[in-house]
């Protein structure tokens, strides 16, 4: 068979599964708002009053500035870190069977989930920028940075979205899926930059911010699009493309086990 036949037919399997998880959200997209309900009570209510209070230093940047790529990454984090749940859904309604049954191979079915993810997060994003800019946040916005942003952003909730696949096959029920979700989230967000600066963490919340993939991504979003300051722009994006490689790979080989 012909190489760029086959790989034009994985990458055609890849983007049938994505449209297929984005159909989901075009029947429900109060799906949407109703997660934008968190990220909004961050920016509106923490946001506000500690821009007011200056108790966390954040130097030549407001503190609305500083958090708003913070709860960015939160929100999208917030939608793929549930993923799992939906595998087990679908395992339980028996679509997870007839979608292993077809000659599409794993990986192209886990890819094609964690790309709809990470499409989603980009609607989660444009909501809390359009927040971020009702507040008057100011942010360095041109058509690279924008780019940059959204890739990032399609990579981060295809990370974190393989994550959820990876636990779905270890924890196989939606209350566990969920409990563990709610598990992972919060300590995730409060253990990296997303907040508060690494600099003012006691030493071993240093050392966890440090191999925190999320730490990398709010560094990345915020470098684009408040700092304009690009130096350690290059290492986040490589850290978040092999965290995204490794967690694919890991969810693709536990997919079947999500049904035996």
């Amino acid at each position: 068979m012909n190489p760029g036949t086959s790989v034009g037919r994985y990458l055609s399997y890849v983007l049938t599964f994505a449209e297929f998880e984005l159909r989901k959200l075009r029947h429900d997209p109060m799906q949407v708002g109703m997660r934008s309900i968190q990220p909004a009570l961050w920016l509106l209510v923490f946001g506000e009053v500690f821009t007011r209070i200056r108790a966390i230093p954040t130097g030549d940047y407001t503190y609305l500035q500083f958090m708003t790529p913070g709860v960015l990454a939160q929100s999208v984090m917030f939608v793929a870190i549930f993923y799992g749940i939906n595998v087990v859904w679908e395992r339980d309604s028996g679509l997870l069977n007839k979608l292993l049954s077809t000659p599409a191979p794993r990986s192209a079915i886990v890819l094609g989930k964690a790309l709809s993810a990470g499409v989603r997060g980009i609607f989660q994003a444009i909501v809390v920028l359009l927040l971020a800019f009702i507040i008057r946040v100011d942010f360095i916005l041109n058509p690279l940075s924008i780019l940059a942003v959204m890739g990032i952003i399609v990579l981060f909730g295809m990370c974190f979205s393989c994550l959820s696949m990876s636990l779905a096959s270890i924890f196989r029920t939606r209350e566990r899926m969920m409990g563990i979700g709610q598990a992972l989230t919060m300590p995730l967000f409060f253990a990296s930059n997303a907040i508060y600066p690494i600099s003012l963490m006691p030493g071993w919340l240093k050392a966890i911010a440090i191999v925190n993939p999320l730490s990398y991504i709010v560094d990345a979003l915020r470098s684009l699009l408040v700092t304009g300051d690009l130096t350690t722009l290059p290492l986040d994006i490589l850290v978040i493309t092999i965290s995204t490689l490794v967690l694919l790979v890991l969810a693709s080989r536990s997919f079947k086990r999500i049904i035996s």
